[in-house]
């Protein structure tokens, strides 16, 4: 006889006081959410279910996520879904253009999924994308995301920067004792070697790069991953918590405390950072806007000083 007592439900991490989020209920979000599903546009605010949607999307600030929702890898700490994707989309250009026209955005930050299968891993949509945005609001400015565009990233980061995006970020997302279980699809040192030849392509684009904390990384690891991003020039740290979407995803192992986040963002502004955003809901994309205008204004003065 088969036991059909049902299998107890997995614990649910309670998470601390300082990273509580409430519910997003605003018109502002509701506009928000409508407008993305009439322009048949994907968000990574909600693929990867970031804790700050709530209030971005009540601003009208929205990250979209160009390539479709569906990622050729499953990396241990992402929610946005795994498989093989559709065909690109040859509206998604103009649709995202469209977009930032009618959000009024001074400043738009455009990601993917990871595209394995195509045989430029996604790099032309980024192209026509930004193509799109300079033509319909010239006065945006353009922040992108991109993956590691693994076995290509040398033609990708090519022509990318040849379109000129404003910031190019690329996040190393953990350090590298942890990739194997965290993101095994992607080499640690790769993408810092991408991240510094956007540098080494166009010194004027300012690089940004971002990482997770509580999967078990040491103190002194973080150290040395904040001198790796100094060595490839990075201009741009953002750290913040990591948050575990579903079950099945690597767990949180430690729940760091704004005043460590203080501790780590003095250090990297000692090691030279441009800019540092840290805290535990800092995302990549989170005040992007406004930290775009402070990393202009830090290099101004850094040229004033020189």
């Amino acid at each position: 006889m088969t036991d059909m007592t049902p299998l107890p439900r997995p614990e649910r991490q309670r998470k601390p006081d300082w990273i509580r989020v409430k519910a997003p209920t605003s018109v502002g979000f509701a506009e928000t959410k409508a407008m993305m599903r009439r322009l048949n546009l994907n968000t990574v605010c909600e693929e990867a279910a970031c804790p700050n949607i709530g209030e971005c999307w009540t601003k009208k600030h929205a990250t979209v996520m160009i390539l479709g929702d569906t990622c050729t890898r499953a990396c241990a700490f992402c929610n946005v879904k795994t498989g093989m994707p559709r065909a690109v989309d040859a509206l998604e250009p103009q649709h995202t253009a469209d977009a930032a026209a009618e959000l009024g955005l001074e400043h738009i930050v455009i990601t993917s999924v990871d595209r394995d299968d195509l045989p430029d891993g996604g790099a032309s949509q980024f192209v026509k994308v930004i193509q799109a945005l300079r033509r319909t609001t010239p006065k945006t400015t353009i922040e992108i995301l991109t993956p590691d565009f693994r076995n290509k990233a040398q033609a990708a980061v090519e022509s990318i920067v040849e379109a000129r995006p404003d910031v190019y970020n690329h996040n190393l997302e953990t350090v590298p004792r942890l990739y194997p279980t965290i993101r095994p699809g992607a080499r640690y040192y790769a993408s810092l070697r991408l991240l510094e030849s956007v540098k080494r392509h166009d010194p004027s684009i300012f690089t940004k790069s971002g990482v997770m904390v509580g999967l078990g990384e040491e103190r002194l690891e973080v150290h040395q991953v904040m001198d790796d991003m100094r060595s490839a020039d990075i201009d741009f740290l953002t750290m913040g918590q990591y948050l575990q979407p579903t079950p099945r995803h690597a767990k949180v192992l430690d729940f760091v405390t704004p005043q460590a986040f203080d501790a780590y963002a003095a250090i990297a502004r000692a090691k030279g950072f441009l800019l540092v955003a840290a805290s535990p809901l800092t995302r990549s994309s989170y005040h992007a806007g406004d930290d775009f205008a402070a990393l202009r204004a830090a290099r101004e003065a850094k040229l004033a000083r020189a």
